[in-house]
Protein backbone atom coordinates (compact mmCIF):
# COMPACT_ATOMS: atom_id res chain seq x y z
CA UNK A 1 0.00 0.00 0.00
CA UNK A 2 1.24 3.37 -1.07
CA UNK A 3 1.54 5.96 1.83
CA UNK A 4 1.00 9.56 2.02
CA UNK A 5 1.47 12.56 4.50
CA UNK A 6 -0.22 15.52 4.77
CA UNK A 7 1.16 18.65 6.59
CA UNK A 8 -1.84 21.01 7.18
CA UNK A 9 -3.98 22.67 9.77
CA UNK A 10 -6.43 20.76 11.84
CA UNK A 11 -10.39 21.37 10.95
CA UNK A 12 -12.48 20.77 13.33
CA UNK A 13 -15.61 20.71 11.43
CA UNK A 14 -14.08 17.95 9.01
CA UNK A 15 -14.43 19.46 5.53
CA UNK A 16 -11.40 20.77 5.51
CA UNK A 17 -7.49 20.47 6.17
CA UNK A 18 -6.43 17.40 7.49
CA UNK A 19 -9.77 15.53 8.06
CA UNK A 20 -10.45 16.33 4.50
CA UNK A 21 -6.96 15.16 3.54
CA UNK A 22 -7.05 11.98 5.13
CA UNK A 23 -10.52 10.98 4.16
CA UNK A 24 -9.49 11.98 0.52
CA UNK A 25 -6.35 9.61 0.90
CA UNK A 26 -8.55 6.84 2.09
CA UNK A 27 -10.96 6.98 -0.58
CA UNK A 28 -7.95 6.23 -2.60
CA UNK A 29 -6.63 3.45 -0.98
CA UNK A 30 -3.72 5.03 0.71
CA UNK A 31 -2.06 5.54 3.56
CA UNK A 32 -2.22 8.51 5.13
CA UNK A 33 -0.69 10.47 7.46
CA UNK A 34 -0.13 13.65 8.90
CA UNK A 35 1.49 16.26 10.54
CA UNK A 36 -0.66 19.32 12.06
CA UNK A 37 0.80 22.71 12.33
CA UNK A 38 -1.73 24.46 13.65
CA UNK A 39 -5.15 24.16 14.98
CA UNK A 40 -8.13 25.91 13.88
CA UNK A 41 -11.51 26.76 15.46
CA UNK A 42 -13.32 26.39 12.51
CA UNK A 43 -17.12 25.56 10.80
CA UNK A 44 -18.57 25.78 7.65
CA UNK A 45 -19.42 29.98 8.18
CA UNK A 46 -16.53 31.45 10.04
CA UNK A 47 -13.51 30.65 11.61
CA UNK A 48 -13.18 31.45 15.51
CA UNK A 49 -9.85 31.25 15.96
CA UNK A 50 -6.39 29.65 15.03
CA UNK A 51 -3.70 28.16 17.47
CA UNK A 52 -0.09 27.24 15.63
CA UNK A 53 2.05 24.35 16.85
CA UNK A 54 5.66 25.26 17.66
CA UNK A 55 7.75 24.84 15.11
CA UNK A 56 10.26 22.09 17.56
CA UNK A 57 6.49 19.97 17.66
CA UNK A 58 6.44 20.49 13.89
CA UNK A 59 9.94 18.78 13.47
CA UNK A 60 9.05 16.18 15.49
CA UNK A 61 6.39 14.65 14.10
CA UNK A 62 8.10 15.20 10.36
CA UNK A 63 10.87 12.94 11.96
CA UNK A 64 8.70 10.50 13.48
CA UNK A 65 7.16 10.31 10.20
CA UNK A 66 9.99 10.35 7.71
CA UNK A 67 12.31 7.63 10.11
CA UNK A 68 9.81 5.20 10.47
CA UNK A 69 7.15 4.98 7.34
CA UNK A 70 8.48 7.17 5.19
CA UNK A 71 5.86 8.71 2.48
CA UNK A 72 5.27 8.15 -1.27
CA UNK A 73 3.98 11.59 -1.78
CA UNK A 74 3.26 14.35 0.70
CA UNK A 75 0.37 17.24 0.55
CA UNK A 76 1.64 20.58 2.55
CA UNK A 77 -1.35 22.94 2.95
CA UNK A 78 -1.96 25.63 5.48
CA UNK A 79 1.40 26.98 6.92
CA UNK A 80 -0.21 30.34 8.56
CA UNK A 81 2.90 31.57 9.63
CA UNK A 82 6.78 31.80 9.22
CA UNK A 83 8.28 29.76 11.82
CA UNK A 84 5.69 27.12 10.60
CA UNK A 85 6.97 27.64 7.15
CA UNK A 86 10.80 27.50 8.23
CA UNK A 87 10.15 24.66 9.94
CA UNK A 88 8.29 22.61 7.25
CA UNK A 89 10.99 23.77 4.23
CA UNK A 90 14.21 22.79 6.66
CA UNK A 91 12.59 19.08 7.06
CA UNK A 92 11.63 18.76 3.77
CA UNK A 93 15.28 19.89 2.27
CA UNK A 94 16.25 17.19 5.23
CA UNK A 95 14.15 14.20 3.67
CA UNK A 96 13.52 15.23 -0.10
CA UNK A 97 10.56 13.37 -0.49
CA UNK A 98 9.36 12.86 -3.80
CA UNK A 99 5.80 14.14 -5.27
CA UNK A 100 5.52 17.04 -2.87
CA UNK A 101 2.18 18.94 -3.78
CA UNK A 102 1.90 22.16 -1.95
CA UNK A 103 -1.56 23.67 -1.79
CA UNK A 104 -0.88 27.79 -0.90
CA UNK A 105 -3.96 27.89 1.62
CA UNK A 106 -4.63 31.41 2.29
CA UNK A 107 -8.22 32.08 2.99
CA UNK A 108 -11.43 29.49 4.28
CA UNK A 109 -13.83 28.83 2.19
CA UNK A 110 -16.00 31.67 4.27
CA UNK A 111 -13.55 34.38 3.24
CA UNK A 112 -11.67 34.42 6.82
CA UNK A 113 -7.85 34.52 6.17
CA UNK A 114 -5.94 31.70 7.49
CA UNK A 115 -2.30 33.06 6.38
CA UNK A 116 -0.83 36.03 7.95
CA UNK A 117 -0.61 38.23 4.55
CA UNK A 118 2.42 39.29 5.44
CA UNK A 119 3.88 36.09 5.35
CA UNK A 120 3.57 35.90 1.55
CA UNK A 121 7.20 36.76 0.57
CA UNK A 122 8.50 33.53 3.33
CA UNK A 123 6.24 31.51 1.52
CA UNK A 124 7.07 32.60 -2.03
CA UNK A 125 10.85 32.30 -0.83
CA UNK A 126 11.03 28.91 1.36
CA UNK A 127 7.65 27.16 0.20
CA UNK A 128 7.22 27.26 -3.44
CA UNK A 129 10.96 26.20 -4.70
CA UNK A 130 10.31 22.44 -2.73
CA UNK A 131 6.82 22.13 -4.64
CA UNK A 132 6.73 19.69 -7.63
CA UNK A 133 3.10 21.02 -8.04
CA UNK A 134 1.87 23.90 -6.73
CA UNK A 135 -2.30 24.59 -6.49
CA UNK A 136 -3.27 27.96 -6.13
CA UNK A 137 -6.44 29.56 -6.76
CA UNK A 138 -7.25 32.43 -8.46
CA UNK A 139 -7.23 34.73 -5.19
CA UNK A 140 -4.50 32.78 -4.37
CA UNK A 141 -2.18 33.24 -7.81
CA UNK A 142 -2.74 36.57 -8.11
CA UNK A 143 -1.19 37.17 -4.60
CA UNK A 144 2.09 35.05 -5.82
CA UNK A 145 2.21 36.28 -9.39
CA UNK A 146 1.03 39.89 -8.50
CA UNK A 147 -1.18 40.15 -11.30
CA UNK A 148 -4.77 40.20 -12.13
CA UNK A 149 -6.59 36.71 -13.45
CA UNK A 150 -9.67 37.82 -15.76
CA UNK A 151 -8.95 34.99 -18.81
CA UNK A 152 -7.89 31.83 -19.75
CA UNK A 153 -4.91 33.59 -20.98
CA UNK A 154 -4.56 35.10 -18.09
CA UNK A 155 -4.22 32.19 -16.13
CA UNK A 156 -1.46 30.83 -18.56
CA UNK A 157 0.74 33.31 -17.65
CA UNK A 158 -0.24 33.11 -13.87
CA UNK A 159 0.86 29.92 -13.70
CA UNK A 160 4.52 30.76 -16.00
CA UNK A 161 5.07 33.39 -13.60
CA UNK A 162 4.83 31.38 -10.40
CA UNK A 163 6.92 28.17 -12.11
CA UNK A 164 9.39 30.40 -12.48
CA UNK A 165 9.38 31.16 -8.68
CA UNK A 166 10.78 27.58 -8.26
CA UNK A 167 7.83 24.97 -8.51
CA UNK A 168 8.11 22.65 -11.07
CA UNK A 169 4.80 22.65 -12.43
CA UNK A 170 2.16 24.75 -11.06
CA UNK A 171 -1.96 24.25 -11.12
CA UNK A 172 -4.10 27.34 -11.76
CA UNK A 173 -7.59 26.45 -10.28
CA UNK A 174 -10.48 28.08 -11.48
CA UNK A 175 -13.18 27.49 -9.37
CA UNK A 176 -13.45 31.23 -8.89
CA UNK A 177 -13.90 32.13 -12.02
CA UNK A 178 -17.29 32.60 -13.99
CA UNK A 179 -18.65 29.85 -16.72
CA UNK A 180 -17.05 25.89 -16.83
CA UNK A 181 -14.70 25.62 -13.96
CA UNK A 182 -11.24 25.43 -16.08
CA UNK A 183 -8.42 24.16 -14.18
CA UNK A 184 -4.73 25.10 -16.09
CA UNK A 185 -1.47 23.04 -15.27
CA UNK A 186 1.76 24.56 -16.49
CA UNK A 187 4.59 21.88 -16.50
CA UNK A 188 7.63 24.25 -17.09
CA UNK A 189 7.19 22.87 -21.08
CA UNK A 190 3.29 23.05 -21.48
CA UNK A 191 -0.42 23.69 -20.89
CA UNK A 192 -2.81 21.37 -19.63
CA UNK A 193 -6.79 22.42 -19.33
CA UNK A 194 -8.91 20.54 -17.41
CA UNK A 195 -12.15 21.74 -17.70
CA UNK A 196 -16.17 20.52 -16.10
CA UNK A 197 -19.73 21.98 -15.93
CA UNK A 198 -19.30 24.24 -12.76
CA UNK A 199 -21.88 22.70 -10.17
CA UNK A 200 -24.34 25.08 -8.68
CA UNK A 201 -23.70 24.52 -4.73
CA UNK A 202 -22.35 26.89 -1.53
CA UNK A 203 -21.20 23.32 -0.29
CA UNK A 204 -17.93 23.56 -1.03
CA UNK A 205 -15.91 23.65 2.02
CA UNK A 206 -12.63 22.11 1.78
CA UNK A 207 -12.04 21.52 -2.01
CA UNK A 208 -8.50 22.71 -2.95
CA UNK A 209 -7.32 20.24 0.22
CA UNK A 210 -9.47 17.63 -0.90
CA UNK A 211 -8.31 18.15 -4.58
CA UNK A 212 -4.57 18.47 -3.76
CA UNK A 213 -4.73 15.40 -1.91
CA UNK A 214 -6.36 13.70 -4.06
CA UNK A 215 -3.37 14.40 -6.77
CA UNK A 216 -0.92 13.53 -4.27
CA UNK A 217 -2.27 10.34 -3.92
CA UNK A 218 -2.44 9.55 -7.27
CA UNK A 219 1.24 10.64 -7.67
CA UNK A 220 1.87 8.34 -5.20
CA UNK A 221 -0.22 5.44 -6.63
CA UNK A 222 2.39 6.11 -9.89
CA UNK A 223 0.34 8.35 -12.39
CA UNK A 224 2.20 10.77 -13.96
CA UNK A 225 1.57 14.44 -13.26
CA UNK A 226 -1.10 15.64 -15.98
CA UNK A 227 -3.25 12.13 -15.34
CA UNK A 228 -3.21 12.80 -11.50
CA UNK A 229 -4.70 15.74 -12.23
CA UNK A 230 -7.02 14.79 -14.24
CA UNK A 231 -8.15 11.59 -12.19
CA UNK A 232 -7.92 14.15 -9.10
CA UNK A 233 -10.36 16.36 -10.78
CA UNK A 234 -12.86 13.98 -11.49
CA UNK A 235 -12.64 13.05 -8.03
CA UNK A 236 -13.17 16.29 -6.52
CA UNK A 237 -15.75 16.88 -8.74
CA UNK A 238 -17.80 14.02 -8.08
CA UNK A 239 -17.44 15.00 -4.43
CA UNK A 240 -18.67 18.37 -5.03
CA UNK A 241 -21.39 17.56 -7.04
CA UNK A 242 -22.57 15.03 -3.90
CA UNK A 243 -21.49 17.70 -1.60
CA UNK A 244 -23.53 18.12 2.02
CA UNK A 245 -25.75 20.43 3.03
CA UNK A 246 -24.32 20.58 6.57
CA UNK A 247 -24.46 23.71 8.53
CA UNK A 248 -25.23 27.50 8.43
CA UNK A 249 -22.61 28.25 5.82
CA UNK A 250 -20.89 26.75 2.68
CA UNK A 251 -21.08 22.65 3.92
CA UNK A 252 -18.60 19.86 2.91
CA UNK A 253 -18.06 17.86 -0.01
CA UNK A 254 -18.78 14.04 0.09
CA UNK A 255 -15.52 12.40 0.25
CA UNK A 256 -17.02 8.56 0.27
CA UNK A 257 -20.03 9.15 -1.90
CA UNK A 258 -18.39 6.26 -4.51
CA UNK A 259 -17.49 4.39 -1.87
CA UNK A 260 -20.93 4.64 -0.53
CA UNK A 261 -22.53 4.19 -3.75
CA UNK A 262 -20.76 1.14 -4.28
CA UNK A 263 -19.00 -0.52 -1.22
CA UNK A 264 -16.15 -1.55 -0.46
CA UNK A 265 -14.85 -4.15 -3.25
CA UNK A 266 -15.34 -1.43 -6.00
CA UNK A 267 -11.87 0.14 -4.95
CA UNK A 268 -9.80 -2.70 -4.68
CA UNK A 269 -7.99 -2.44 -7.74
CA UNK A 270 -6.52 1.27 -5.96
CA UNK A 271 -4.97 -0.69 -3.34
CA UNK A 272 -1.68 -2.13 -4.31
Amino acid sequence: MKKVLTIAGSDCSGGAGIQADLKTMSAHGVFGMSVIVSVVAENTARVLGIQDVSPDMIRQQMDAVFQDIFPDAVKVGMLSQPPCMDAVAEKLREYRPQNVVIDPVMYAKNGCPLMDPGSIDRLIQTILPLADLLTPNIPEAEKIAGMEIRSLADMERAAQAIQAMGPKGVLVKGGHAVGDAVDVLYDGQAFHHYATQRIDTKNTHGTGCTYSSAIASNLALGHPMDEAVRLAKGYVTTAIRHSLAFGQGCGPTHHFWDLYRNGLTTNADLIG
